[in-house]
């Protein structure tokens, strides 16, 4: 996938996907340079560190352990090729896709036994296997472990009563630990994200009106579907939690002409969404702040925050959607986008380290619908109006990401990033769009309505 070129006009409509224009100003778009001193892998990288001994005897242990699992699939075929080129081929009760594994080093075995996902993922950045189709074998191993997952989920409802309230009173992630996890993902830098997201800089799932829009019209489709959901348009004051780089704000400004107030707490993705937003001449429009979201003030007719609360732990929840409360106006409307597991996994998920809380967005918290509902229900006097599902968007968006990674490699390399970093972005990418397209997460654009709001013939789910 291509993204389309900086200069193309973004344009407005009543249905996600239809271009005709009612707005000609231009994205600006991001300058990029090859100073390897702006991108900063070193706190991701520095996750993967833990010693995997070279033992011969762990290993064969634990490629027995596996072995046994494999010989069990329920269905598939996993074909295991290892280093003396020995095939070894597992079949499932039944039949499926087909996925092929070739381990290059025995810590591969050893490190899959001990950590699971945490494992297999950093056994794919060491290099010590690898796979013709990473999503593809993901897909198979998440169909296949769905009942060890069902026994984890029965054990974690067994023991989550007393487990939950000691952690409840464990001391709790920090504004500066919250600053470090941000930064030690979304301030990777510009650059790298440039290279593989689309002009508008978006970071989050688009929405496909049509198999062969571009990557850029679904983002800018996800936009207006949010804000036409919310009623959003010129006399409307909008505060967005969550800046990114700037998408959503600069969409609303320049396509209904409202006030935006937007705020992030990545000193990278705040430097280049008021770069953008002075590119685009909308200073008059769009605030870009750097405050937490607990020191919000003031009262907004809208709020919107997109895939920003997978950032807030677990156990602040109530106190963040209080402050969501406050901040909007009693007959306003707030547009939650949430990236979500199932509410069968979430008291298991919310305490386990998985590969990317480990490796990619530590400090990271899936909610679950349940959870959201939970929360809104007990510490606000907000309503859920809608919620849609559009999982299968966020499989097509992070496969046209990962495409455009592979696309643009050499430049990524010239950006100072080696090959245990392309790799880590490479599973991340895979291990996300496998996810979706299992339905192992989910993501969900929520709308709440405060106490005094009331339809006015508004249709919140566009066509």
């Amino acid at each position: 996938m291509t993204p389309a070129a900086p200069s193309s006009a973004p344009t407005r409509s009543n249905e996600p996907g239809d271009a005709t224009p009612t707005s000609q100003v231009t994205w600006p778009a991001h300058p990029l340079t090859a100073a390897a001193a702006q991108v900063r892998p070193e706190r991701l990288l520095a996750r993967t560190g833990a010693a995997v001994p070279r033992s011969a005897l762990p290993a064969r242990a634990a490629r027995a352990a596996i072995t046994a699992l494999l010989n069990r699939l329920e269905t598939g075929q996993l074909t295991i090729v290892t280093p003396d080129g020995t095939r070894r081929v597992h079949r499932g009760r039944a039949a499926g896709d087909e996925a092929e594994v070739h381990v290059l080093d025995d810590r591969a075995w050893t490190a899959v036994a001990s950590e699971g996902s945490i494992g297999l993922g950093r056994g794919y950045i060491e290099g010590w296997w690898t796979t013709p189709d990473p999503v593809g074998l993901l897909q198979l191993l998440t169909r296949n472990l769905r009942g060890l997952d069902e026994l984890r989920n029965r054990w974690q409802h067994a023991t989550g009563g007393v487990t939950d309230r000691v952690r409840r009173v464990l001391p709790r992630p920090g504004r500066h630990a919250n600053r470090e996890d941000i930064a030690s993902h979304y301030d990777l830098g510009n650059d790298f994200f440039a290279l593989f997201l689309d002009e508008t800089m978006t970071y989050s799932a688009g929405v496909f009106a049509h198999p062969g829009s571009d990557m850029a019209t679904a983002s800018r489709a996800k936009y207006d579907r949010l804000l036409t959901k919310l009623g959003v348009h010129a006399g409307t004051s909008l505060l967005e939690v969550g800046t990114g780089w700037g998408g959503l704000a600069l969409r609303a400004a320049e396509s209904l002409g409202c006030s935006v107030t937007t705020t992030t707490i990545s000193a990278e993705q705040g430097a280049e969404a008021r770069r953008r937003v002075e590119a685009a001449g909308l200073t008059d429009r769009i605030a870009v702040l750097d405050k937490d979201w607990r020191d919000l003030e003031g009262r907004f007719d809208r709020l919107v925050s997109i895939e920003m609360i997978e950032a807030v732990d677990w156990r602040h929840y109530d106190r963040f959607f209080a402050t969501l409360d406050r901040l909007v106006e009693p007959d306003g409307l707030v547009g939650l986008q949430a990236i979500c597991v199932p509410d069968r996994r979430y008291d298991r998920t919310k305490k386990t380290e998985d590969f990317i809380r480990r490796f990619v967005f530590p400090g990271g918290n899936l909610p679950s619908i349940g959870s959201i509902s939970r929360s809104v229900a007990t510490a606000t006097r907000l309503q859920i109006l809608d919620v849609e599902d559009f999982s299968a968007h966020y499989a097509e968006t992070l496969a046209r990401w990962r495409t455009e990674f592979d696309a643009k490699i050499d430049e990524v390399r010239a950006l100072g990033l080696d090959e245990r970093f392309c790799r880590l972005w490479r599973f991340y990418l895979a291990y996300c769009e496998a996810g979706f397209r299992e339905r192992h997460c989910t993501v969900n654009q929520i709308i709440l309505a405060g106490p005094r709001w009331r339809p006015e013939g508004l249709s919140l789910r566009p066509h």
